[in-house]
């Protein structure tokens, strides 16, 4: 079995009025909302693509789709934890992370830290191990005119010993 293994993840949503942005399981204060049909968390909903691309077990469609009544509403929290425990299941444990956050608005700079802290504690992770940047799409595309924001993100995972 192979020691080490990567991932890469990629989630985008629509924004529409709302009271606030869902990112890494932390509430940004904002006047818009994902439109989705969990809590729109595309930061975890990239997280968990990832995990499940470096474990070579589909993507978050197929383990959690969104035809699913269950799934309506639900906290992407939630569906993280069940992707860690896969992870662990399968003998891996969580290597680092590397995630690029685009949108226009927000700005998301004051929020990096916390949602660093909340990925740890959802990661089992240490701090040091989770890169959170946040870019924008400089007013080109959909991301760009602040209808959407879309996330990278790259995972390691290392095989238990």
């Amino acid at each position: 079995m192979t020691p080490i293994r990567i991932g890469n993840g990629y989630d985008i949503h629509r924004i529409e009025s709302g009271d606030g942005l869902i990112l890494g399981n932390l509430k940004i204060p904002f006047d818009k909302k994902f439109i989705a049909h969990s809590d729109g968390d595309v930061l975890i909903h990239a997280i968990i693509d990832a995990i499940f691309g470096a474990l070579c077990d589909g993507d978050i469609g197929s383990h959690f789709p969104d035809t699913d009544p269950q799934y309506k509403g639900a906290d992407s929290a939630d569906l993280l934890r069940q992707a860690v425990s896969i992870m662990h299941e399968r003998g891996y444990q969580f290597g680092n992370l590397d995630a690029n956050i685009i949108c226009q608005q927000p700005k998301l700079r004051p929020h990096i830290d916390n949602i660093r802290r909340r990925l740890s504690v959802l990661l089992s992770a240490d701090i040091c191990d989770i890169s959170i940047k946040a870019k924008t799409k400089e007013h080109c595309d959909a991301v760009g005119t602040g209808e959407a924001v879309e996330v990278f993100v790259s995972v390691l995972l290392v095989r238990d010993n």
